[in-house]
């Protein structure tokens, strides 16, 4: 599945203009999960990458930025696993499935989201909850396309996709905060009937009449 996507604007491109910018980023993930945000400095950043550190300033203005940069890709990465795990030709119901267990997937299995949850919570919840506005804005933007597509190609009656993908959004958020929850995510078959009942008619999608 490949979506228009407006959220590209939103989490931003991070093309690299130079030849170690993905270096960069690759060097920043490694120290973060070794030594975590807090403990590690824009000099074991360039360490890790390879670079000088007087060439990480001219491509960074500060840790932060680095921090966002990283952040960015990472959710580049989730919504890319999420579009490449649903079929566009299978049915509504079965995109809905797809989307919500390789996002929870996604979200369960990130190793800085976990290793920062556990080690380092005063630095990434302040990011997912007070300060979270761009990343609801990007999931909102996200799933608004994806309902727009089910309503223009499956059949979903037509209504504001925005309302719906922001609440969906910010389940997935809460999801990344708390993750001990009853949802069954490890039975595909009770996710699949949990989604079916809940997620799915929150978009508009119900099941046809038992025969």
């Amino acid at each position: 599945m490949t979506i228009g996507a407006p959220w590209l604007e939103l989490v931003g491109s991070d093309s690299p203009e130079h030849a170690d910018h993905e270096r960069v980023l690759n060097g920043a993930l490694a120290a973060f999960l070794d030594y975590g945000i807090r403990r590690t400095s824009m000099g074991e950043i360039a360490r890790r990458s390879g670079v000088s550190p007087a060439t990480l300033y001219r491509r960074f203005t500060g840790k932060d930025d680095v921090v966002w940069a990283v952040g960015r890709r990472e959710a580049r990465r989730l919504i890319s696993r999420v579009e490449h795990c649903v079929d566009a030709e299978s049915g509504a119901e079965d995109q809905i499935v797809a989307a919500f267990i390789a996002a929870m997937d996604g979200i369960r299995s990130n190793p800085l989201l976990q290793r920062l949850l556990t080690t380092e919570p005063e630095v990434v919840l302040p990011l997912l909850t007070i300060h979270a506005g761009p990343v609801l804005e990007l999931g909102r933007a996200f799933l608004s396309d994806f309902i727009r597509r089910l309503q223009r190609d499956d059949g979903l009656p037509e209504f504001d996709p925005d309302p719906v993908a922001e609440m969906l959004a910010r389940v997935a958020l809460s999801m990344a905060v708390l993750p001990r929850t009853c949802i069954p995510l490890e039975n595909e078959d009770a996710v699949r009937a949990f989604t079916r009942r809940h997620l799915a008619a929150m978009v508009g999608w119900s099941a046809p009449p038992s025969p």
